[in-house]
Formats: C-alpha cells, structure tokens, sequence
C-alpha cells in the first residue's frame, strides 16, 4: 500500500484494496461474505478517476472519511481540571456545569474545540455536528467560537451546531429568544434534553413549531437512562407527525428503550420510523456511564435497539460522544474506533452487512453533506489501512493509517495533549510536569 512520501502530491496514482461494497457508489461485481470487494482505485488531480474491479492480492483497505454525527467539541478535554467522581451521568452533569461556570470563556472553548479537530483531521473525518450547551452567557461565547472554527476548518472537516438546553428552559421565553437568534446567525439546528417532565409535549410543541417557523432541523438528547418510564422517544415522534414537521429530526442516546416491554418498543419504534426520525447511538459513553452503580457488575450496554430500528427503516448510526471529559475519560475522536467498540457491542457483524454506513454513508445523508461515500468523480477523501479484512480491521488501533484528502497524503501525527496545559492547568502545569534529565 502507498505511504505518504509514496503519494505523489498532484497527477495519478492508484491503490488496490479491498472496500465495504455499500460504500461505493457503483455496483461491484464480485463481493464477499463480510461485504467486501477487491477494487483499483485510481485518483487524478485531486478527484476519484476510477473505480474498477481488481483480482490481485489486496494491499490493504480503503474507506471514505468518517462522519461523525453527534459530539461536545465544547466539553472536550476538560479532564484533568474536572474529573467525574463516581463515574455516574449526574456526577458528569454537576461537574461539567461547574467548569462551564468557571472556565468556559471563548479562549478556553477555542483552544479545546482546535485540538480535538486536530485530532478527528488526523484519524480521518470529514464531518462532524456537535452540540452546544446554549445556556445564559455561553450562547455568547460558544456559538462565535463554533463560527470561527467552522470557517478556520471549512475544505478539511464540514461543521454543524446544535443548540444543547435541557427541557425545562423552553418555558423561558427569553432564553429561546437568544437560543433563536444565535441558531439564525450561525446557521444552527435546535436541540434539547428530553425526559419526562409534566410540561414535555407542551414544550415540544414550542420546540416543533419554533423549528418550523425557522426553518430549523432538530436533533435532541432522549431518555438517557435505564429508567423504562423514561418515554420522551415516543412522545417526539407523535409530536413530529403531530405537526407534519418537514425538517430532518434527529436523536441520540435512547437508553432506555432497550429496558421496555416488547410491545412497548415495537410501538415506539414504529412512531419513530413513521416521523421519519434519524437515531444516534454513542456507544462508548453509554457504557462508561449507564447502569453504573458502586460495587455491582453493570447488568446493561446502555445502548438502544440499533438493529430493531434499522429493520423498521430508521436511518441509524454511531458516534463518538464526549472525549475526555466528566461524561467520557477517554475517547479522541477517532471514528475507526467508535465502529470497532460498537461492533463489539451492539454486534454489527455475522453479517457486517452495511453496517459500515452508520459512521459514514448514513450520518452524511443525515447531516445534508457529500461525504460518506466513494464515488467516480467525487473528491478524493478516503483512509488507507494496512488491513484488508474486518478481523484485521478491527483487531489493531491502525496508528498507522494513511489519510487522503483531495487526493493528497495529510500529517496524521496526533497534537500532544500537553499542549492543552497551559489553558486547562495554569499555574499548576508547571509542577506537573516530569523533571528533565
């Protein structure tokens, strides 16, 4: 397979690997039992020239750049100031509230929303919406940051916000007056946490008709918790076929659904696919944080029914969540990853199938952008990897990927997390730091 250097910067040049054949745009002759076929693919100037099958032995294994659906680039990396003391999601939500309290300013945010799209640049992704805690000062701060970004990476990573609130605040007419100006300003999506409070499809309701009367799309935090009576899914479906919203609806978590009665779910699960409703799954934080209790073995994943969904026609897919802060202590933005613990959890194999699309193909169509796929004539935007199977795939971190942007090799060398220090640590970095030899 071609290293970097063996990339030439302009002209032609071509790869012959093996590739999801749902991810591509043509049909392939000849395809395995894991879905994939045996390409050459060829770039020319930036562009992909061809796509043709190949019958020699694989080199290694192409993929479109990833897209990452549902994120907190403004959470991200905020660690090693505020750490979550028991692990559990309230533990995360007090200790998250507290530094956006003290610390967010747009410097802070700026400096941590840059690193952690060094980090997804570097490992493969294209795209990435996330969600902006959009409360009192902080739609001031954080929405200007977001705009600045967006602009500094547009041609690398496509970008889209969401305002993030809880619930309750949509009774505060001031407040969704400032969320409403801000989404307009910075091209936003409306968002929310929902769960089951008195005043939920009332608020919905305001949420559904603000969002038609704006044109915005919707994307919503739902029922994350093992609690079975948190229902707030089924009420947004019957709120969107309610208003016959237009817009692209679309929401993330969902845990509890997977701790229902069968009835119960076929007939949420049925709502959902009639509204037209895209679902999220964050794997990785759902299983750091749900059903997490002191000294007991978690009895749950924390993930919802991806594969009773994708049968009923939901659009589906999977994504990072948090990194490195109170709600996840890892993670780093690395799509590649997000798909291997998936399929280790929620079980995307025997068959793949098309699995593959849901941090590709399925998150673009969602997020309106072109990406997610290989195409002929389409800019060449793809990962090489020295595996050519899934097992190899995904039994390896593939530190040693090869990212290919408009058909040239880019640095993947990963930012040095001591560069956040100075902004997350201050005064205290210094004494942090080890001694020298």
């Amino acid at each position: 397979m071609p290293k970097p250097l063996d990339i030439p910067a302009d002209g032609r040049w071509s790869v012959e690997a093996t590739v999801p054949a749902c991810l591509v745009s043509q049909p392939l002759a000849t395809i395995d039992q894991d879905g994939l076929a045996r390409i050459r693919l060829t770039v020319a100037d930036g562009r992909i020239e061809a796509i043709e099958a190949a019958d020699g032995p694989a080199a290694g294994m192409v993929l479109p750049c990833f897209v990452e659906l549902h994120t907190h680039l403004d959470k991200g990396h905020i660690w090693p100031r505020r750490r979550n003391p028991d692990g559990t999601f309230f533990g995360a939500l007090d200790n998250v509230t507290l530094d956006r309290e003290t610390h967010w300013s747009a410097a802070d945010v700026t400096a941590r929303m840059d690193f952690s799209l060094r980090c997804a640049h570097a490992h493969g992704t294209s795209a990435i919406r996330t969600h902006l805690d959009s409360i009192g000062k902080q739609i001031g701060i954080s929405w200007p940051v977001f705009a600045e970004m967006r602009e500094k990476w547009a041609g690398r990573i496509e970008l889209q916000a969401v305002a993030l609130f809880s619930i309750e605040h949509v009774s505060d007419r001031a407040h969704l007056s400032d969320v409403s100006a801000a989404l307009r300003a910075h091209d936003g999506i409306l968002g929310g946490v929902t769960y089951m409070v008195p005043e939920l499809d009332q608020n919905l309701d305001t949420l559904f008709r603000l969002a038609a009367d704006n044109g915005f799309d919707l994307d919503f935090h739902v029922d994350e918790t093992q609690d079975p009576t948190a229902r707030s899914l089924a009420h947004i479906a019957e709120a969107a076929l309610r208003h016959r919203f237009a817009g692209q609806i679309t929401v993330g978590h969902c845990c509890s659904l997977a701790r229902q009665e069968e009835d119960e779910v076929k007939a949420t699960v049925a709502k959902v696919a009639e509204a037209g409703i895209a679902v999220v799954s964050l794997p990785m934080c759902n299983l750091y944080l749900q059903d997490r209790v002191p000294g007991r073995t978690p009895r749950s994943r924390g993930v919802t029914l991806l594969h009773e969904l994708k049968a009923a026609g939901v659009a589906v897919a999977v994504s990072s969540d948090n990194t490195r802060d109170p709600f996840y202590a890892y993670g780093d933005l690395d799509a590649l990853e997000v798909f291997r613990e998936a399929t280790r959890t929620i079980h995307l194999d025997h068959p793949f199938g098309d699995w593959p699309k849901a941090v590709t193909a399925t998150p673009a169509a969602v997020m309106g952008v072109d990406a997610g796929r290989l195409r002929v004539g389409g800019s060449a935007d793809f990962v090489l990897f020295r595996a050519r199977s899934w097992t190899e795939l995904l039994s390896r971190p593939q530190s040693d990927r090869v990212v290919v942007r408009k058909g040239r090799a880019i640095d993947t060398t990963l930012p040095d997390y001591d560069e956040l220090d100075a902004v997350l640590l201050g005064s205290q970095a210094s004494s942090l730091l080890l001694p020298s030899d």
